[in-house]
């Protein structure tokens, strides 16, 4: 179903593993970043053969959550869009549309658009959202969520790709009218964590799955669970795993892995080594998130793109 889509061809094939990257492309550690030369990095990122930028959805700044980017600082869907029209086949990746907070019809009508505007260039990750400050914020019931999510996925892909859709639900109803712009093919929704979910709901209704950073072996654990469930509910088709990284590449290219929060400090030489082992347990995509690393993402992703991006690069 997902095989002629062009961004979802050139990341994911069982057995095979893409690199993506994590905006904002820039090593800030616990400052706010400055979103310095975006646009130029994400550029230099797209020719090198990393396929998606990763953006997230966080709405205001809880200094319980230790994000002085507060995601990418702007909104994810302008600010994404922005980062698409300065492209040209780098793929949006949302990591994730937290559906709780967004009606799923305006949710259905930005998503469209953005794919009518930019075909076949956005991944779809969803979730059912963490950060309570903003369920506050919006006067949204956290501990709900995840009725919430299910509900707000079933309204946004019923006005997604049903014509004139029957919607009859908490959100409101749609009788005789339909969404215009709709996509002209299916855009590839990935389920983010569990969503308040179990692991055999995540398989019926999930493009593919992305879980969140783990050592290999943890990983691997994550992923059979993922395969199982998903064969069980009787995929025929193959569905993906994603997952982020955080990543402070050693400017020795042979330093060891040492453990970071949520990734790892690594040269690259055994960071070749590490993604190959990944890929056999079958992590399908990985995007690094260059925030806490000490050298500038520049030179990051100049030295990935140059040693590392070939050994696992777009597929086509």
């Amino acid at each position: 179903m997902l095989n002629n889509h062009k961004s979802y061809q050139r990341m994911y094939r069982e057995g095979e593993l893409t690199l993506g990257l994590h905006v904002p492309l820039e090593n800030f550690k616990m400052r706010t970043p400055t979103l310095a030369n975006q646009v130029e990095l994400a550029q230099k990122a797209e020719n090198y053969g990393f396929t998606t930028l990763w953006l997230r959805d966080v709405l205001l700044k809880d200094p319980y959550f230790l994000d002085p980017a507060v995601g990418q600082i702007h909104d994810m869907l302008i600010y994404g869009t922005h980062l698409l029209s300065q492209t040209k086949q780098i793929a949006l990746g949302t990591s994730a549309l937290v559906l709780p907070l967004r009606h799923p019809l305006r949710s259905a009508k930005e998503v469209a658009t953005i794919d009518a505007l930019f075909p076949e260039r956005l991944i779809l990750g969803v979730s059912s959202g963490d950060r309570q400050a903003d369920f506050h914020g919006l006067d949204v019931d956290h501990p709900s969520r995840g009725a919430q999510f299910k509900e707000a996925l079933q309204v946004m892909e019923q006005a997604l790709y049903e014509d004139y859709p029957q919607i009859d639900s908490t959100y409101g109803e749609v009788r005789g009218a339909t969404l215009v712009p709709r996509p002209k093919k299916r855009i590839p929704t990935m389920i983010t964590g569990f969503a308040q979910q179990d692991m055999d709901w995540l398989a019926k209704n999930g493009d593919g799955w992305m879980y969140y950073p783990q050592g290999p072996f943890e990983q691997a654990r994550a992923i059979e669970q993922w395969r199982a469930a998903s064969q069980a509910a009787g995929n025929t088709t193959f569905r993906p795993f994603s997952m982020p990284m955080h990543l402070d590449l050693s400017a020795d290219p042979n330093e060891e892995a040492t453990p970071i929060r949520l990734g790892f400090r690594i040269g690259r030489n055994r960071l070749i080594e590490l993604l190959e082992l990944y890929r056999e347990l079958g992590v399908n995509h990985l995007f690094f998130a260059l925030f806490d690393g000490e050298r500038s993402a520049e030179d990051v992703i100049d030295e990935l793109g140059t040693y590392v991006v070939p050994h696992f690069p777009p597929l086509s």
